[in-house]
């Protein structure tokens, strides 16, 4: 072969097993040629099936990886129309600022043609002209305690000072909520921020106390995260996932659970049961769970699973890329077809009938599958470890083993088809390691997690981010945020 790609080494093996069996019907191959030839084709076989995987360069649109790590990101944005503005901001509650809105009138007094006095002349029309700008403005408030000494005992009575003024000097809410946004919500660093705000108000704050006051945000927020896990409890269904978090030069791993409005996101050294375990959601669930197909998921059977369809459609885009085998594009267009008639239905579900159909194709692509994939070799007899499979089998075994979590989205009206919802609410803590590199404490990761997940939870309700931050600040939040 004068070059090699996947389309010219599939044909060329055909070949050769066509002439192999044109051979063997003419009985020019002996049973032992023939046995052994056979052998080695099921050997190839699985050699060309892995080799083709190699050769597949993974993208965004193939596999997990984001697009930040393949060659060319824009080849992989989504389609025009596709992407949803996601929640709007509720313009109801912007109040942490004043408005000051003035009305002025350009009068006309003279014609610009022919010089005629129209002072008197009634109003035909109007044009209006906007601007909008900020005034900067520093308050500044002093409280003067009266000290008195009584005629009676000769003891001295001090005035009280309101509750958020214990010391000579304090800073508002106004200005913490500002600071802790751009430290948290914007990921501005220490440095920058200290700048930001020496710029308004002409004084430094210095980096330790913008750090007491991320610490005193999530110390304030202890009793939100207690409410929002009861919360996520009485839901139907609940988005999980996981990433990595670089802490103290350590991965640890960032778990995330986020159901109708609310996300909460929890800092933990393990990925797996360990975690899930210690954060103590999952062992108290009862309703189904959207996720990746992470192992340590699936081992709690007394909840549903449910795996996340975007997943399953790029590992079987990888499939047909590097295999070309029917089944995973049959199986593709199976989902992606199952997923659209579900959302256009008002009870977002199938009928019993329709699911039966569904399952019954599901099955029978499967059952293709496993006679056009080559077969997997057997475990001698004192053999140990796993056997070697390619991705495209283990995706096969997966869809087989877990066929209602795949599908369970076509009957219960609560499950989404993916789990985006999960990934889009880890994805600002990835930007947040790729700005800062790392956490060097332990305790501010944890803040971070916390305060962000009362901010997202805020966000969508509609919430503006430096009300909410202001409203915990004060000692307004209620129990159920």
């Amino acid at each position: 072969m004068a070059y090699v790609n996947k389309q010219s080494l599939r044909e060329e093996f055909e070949s050769i097993k066509l002439e192999f069996q044109s051979l063997s019907e003419k009985q020019k191959v002996s049973p032992e040629v023939a046995a052994l030839f056979r052998a080695m084709m099921g050997l190839f076989d699985i050699l060309i099936a892995v080799f083709l995987e190699r050769s597949t360069r993974k993208n965004a649109k193939n596999s997990s990886l984001p697009p930040s790590q393949t060659q060319k990101d824009e080849s992989f944005l989504l389609s025009k129309g596709s992407a949803g503005k996601g929640p709007q901001q509720n313009d109801d509650c912007f109040t942490n600022f004043r408005t000051h809105e003035s009305f002025d009138t350009a009068e006309v007094n003279q014609c610009d043609t022919c010089g005629e006095d129209l002072s008197r002349v009634s109003i035909v029309d109007s044009e209006r002209r906007t601007k909008i700008d900020i005034v900067f403005e520093k308050v500044i408030t002093h409280i003067d305690a009266e000290i008195k000494e009584c005629p009676s005992c000769s003891r001295r009575t001090k005035g009280a000072f309101p509750a958020d003024m214990p010391g000579p000097l304090q800073y508002g809410c106004g200005i913490k909520a500002y600071l802790l946004s751009l430290l948290v919500a914007q990921m501005v660093s220490l440095n920058r921020a200290q700048k930001a705000i020496k710029a308004l108000i002409g004084s430094t704050i210095s980096e330790a106390t913008m750090l007491k006051y991320v610490y005193q945000l999530h110390q304030s927020l202890q009793q939100w995260e207690h409410s929002a896990v009861e919360y996520l409890l009485k839901q139907p269904v609940i988005h999980v996932d996981e990433t990595s978090m670089r802490i103290d030069g350590k991965n640890q791993w960032v778990h995330v659970y986020a159901a109708g409005q609310v996300t909460l996101k929890v800092v933990h050294p393990s990925r797996g049961k360990e975690a899930m375990e210690a954060i103590g959601i999952i062992p108290r669930y009862d309703g189904y769970i959207i996720h990746d197909c992470w192992g340590s998921y699936l081992s709690y059977d007394h909840c549903g699973h449910g795996l996340c369809g975007s997943h399953l459609l790029r590992e079987l885009t990888f499939v047909v890329d590097s295999n070309g085998y029917a089944w995973a594009a049959q199986m593709k267009k199976l989902l992606q077809e199952t997923c659209a008639t579900v959302s256009k239905r008002k009870r977002k579900k199938l009928v019993a009938k329709e699911y039966a159909a569904i399952q019954k194709r599901y099955r029978s692509i499967l059952t293709r599958g496993e006679k056009e994939m080559p077969p997997i070799p057997i475990r001698k007899n004192g053999q140990r470890g796993k056997i070697a499979k390619s991705e495209a089998h283990n995706l096969w075994e997966r869809l087989k083993t877990y066929e209602v979590a795949v599908l369970v989205f076509a009957q219960e009206a609560n499950v989404s088809f993916t789990n985006n919802r999960a990934e889009r609410d880890l994805r600002m803590g990835k930007v947040k390691q790729k700005v800062s590199g790392c956490f060097r404490n332990a305790t501010y990761a944890q803040a971070y997690c916390r305060i962000t997940s009362y901010l997202q939870t805020m966000s969508g309700k509609g919430i503006n981010p430096l009300i909410a931050i202001q409203t915990v600040l004060s000692g307004n939040l209620s129990s159920k945020g």
